[in-house]
């Protein structure tokens, strides 16, 4: 839950390069609507920062040296961790990519990408929009998890295809709603119908099943 006395974004870092933390920091704590509440080395001291203050988004690294971030992810949530987790890696495979998205987080940012670009994904998730970076969309994509696939009715509309592409892309609802010339309400409706198809509640839910279940039909 936001602090109603404190409305900006209090994000946690967690990475084993403390120069990359200290970076990280110094930018965030620059910008006018983000706050670096905490930013450690391992998932221990990352679940100690969620004992003791409220946290809206993690900035997760997955690779911490002995540790893997999925630790992290598990924990966090058996301790009623409701906030956003985005991986900011410098890579992953694909294997790795989709178990993150089946654990919930709400996007993959990749390092390469500019200062300018983490604090958009930052401000993305926080309107529960997913980030999924461009590459690990493609990658994604030709990936089939089938061994514990929901399932759910594959036909899709002509709409409903074009909507859940551009939802895969990153764009909010006003930008979908441009690039298919049709107004704000009407893809609104479109993805509650594409929600009740998936059985999910929201975006980055959808994005999770799109990338399981509806890629052939993309």
């Amino acid at each position: 839950m936001r602090d109603c006395a404190n409305d900006k974004i209090r994000i946690l870092l967690i990475d084993d390069h403390a120069l990359f933390r200290e970076g990280v920091a110094r930018f965030l704590n620059a910008e006018p609507d983000m706050q670096m509440v905490g930013h450690c080395g391992s998932v221990e001291e990352g679940l100690a920062v969620l004992d003791r203050t409220t946290v809206d988004v993690v900035l997760l690294d997955f690779d911490l040296g002995q540790q893997k971030g999925t630790r992290f992810l598990l924990e966090a949530r058996e301790r009623g961790f409701t906030g956003k987790t985005l991986i900011v890696t410098a890579e992953l495979t694909d294997a790795e990519a989709a178990e993150l998205l089946r654990l919930g987080v709400a996007g993959i940012f990749l390092k390469h990408s500019s200062p300018a670009m983490l604090t958009k994904a930052i401000h993305k998730v926080m309107e529960d929009e997913p980030w999924l970076d461009q590459h690990y969309l493609r990658v994604l994509l030709d990936y089939n998890r089938s061994e514990d696939a929901r399932p759910i009715e594959p036909r899709l509309t002509e709409r409903e295809r074009k909507v859940l592409r551009a939802l895969l892309e990153g764009l909010a609802n006003k930008e979908i709603a441009a690039r298919l010339h049709v107004s704000e309400s009407s893809v609104k409706a479109t993805l509650q119908q594409l929600f009740s198809k998936a059985s999910v509640r929201t975006r980055s839910q959808l994005v999770r099943v799109a990338l399981e279940q509806y890629k052939d039909y993309l």
